[in-house]
């Protein structure tokens, strides 16, 4: 199966496990931080597709409140930046295809992502800014994935109704956003199975997401 954008006035992306494998990163980090301080088992899928704070929160709770929320925030980031600089940023398989197709084309296209502003930026050095006509990040919106607003952001950021837009994520928190927008969305499951839910089409690869016919509107 494959599925075509082109037949959307835009097309809205998540970032962290979407485009780039930062995710698995990110959670490496966050279990290693928790284990050095004698934490209580995490349950790892409250740390998909969460934001800064909401995985700081986490943390912080199976440590029984021993540490100060600043403390945590830069302890983890600190070894989220140790773990990209040992590791890299890596593309997800098709990620490179689909912006250069999305450029090609002249679709509009957001990125939506429950990272900082400054951790976008640095990934954004590697994928490149051509595609994204707008980014909203956690430090634009006031509430987060998976709250709808960042991607009634997102849409409003573009002019268009989010119902005329398709959603592309890989968590569930991310599509409970999208869809609470009123977006379609396209699945591309990572680190967590996702089920089938009305106007959600889940792939396995984004391989197999195209951009052959872009309306053209008159």
């Amino acid at each position: 199966m494959r599925f075509d954008l082109g037949s959307y006035d835009a097309v809205l992306l998540d970032m962290d496990g979407t485009l780039v494998d930062t995710e698995s990163l990110w959670i490496e980090a966050v279990l290693g931080v928790a284990a050095e301080l004698g934490a209580e088992p995490l349950d790892q899928a409250r740390l998909i597709g969460g934001t800064v704070a909401s995985i700081v929160a986490v943390v912080g709770a199976a440590t029984g409140g021993r540490h100060a929320t600043a403390d945590l925030d830069l302890w983890i980031d600190q070894a989220v930046k140790r773990r990209v600089a040992e590791v890299g940023v890596r593309l997800r398989p098709g990620a490179r295809r689909l912006l250069d197709d999305l450029i090609a084309t002249g679709m509009p296209c957001a990125l939506v992502t429950s990272s900082g502003r400054a951790d976008t930026e640095i990934i954004l050095d590697v994928l490149g800014r051509a595609a994204f006509a707008h980014t909203v990040t956690a430090d634009d919106v006031p509430r987060h994935k998976p709250d709808p607003l960042p991607y009634a952001t997102a849409a409003a950021l573009l002019g268009v109704d989010p119902s005329r837009c398709v959603a592309v994520e890989d968590s569930l928190t991310g599509l409970c956003s999208a869809e609470g927008a009123g977006c379609t969305t396209v699945a591309v499951p990572h680190l967590q199975d996702i089920p089938d839910a009305p106007r959600r089409y889940v792939l396995t690869s984004l391989e197999m997401v195209a951009v052959t016919a872009v309306k053209v509107t008159p």
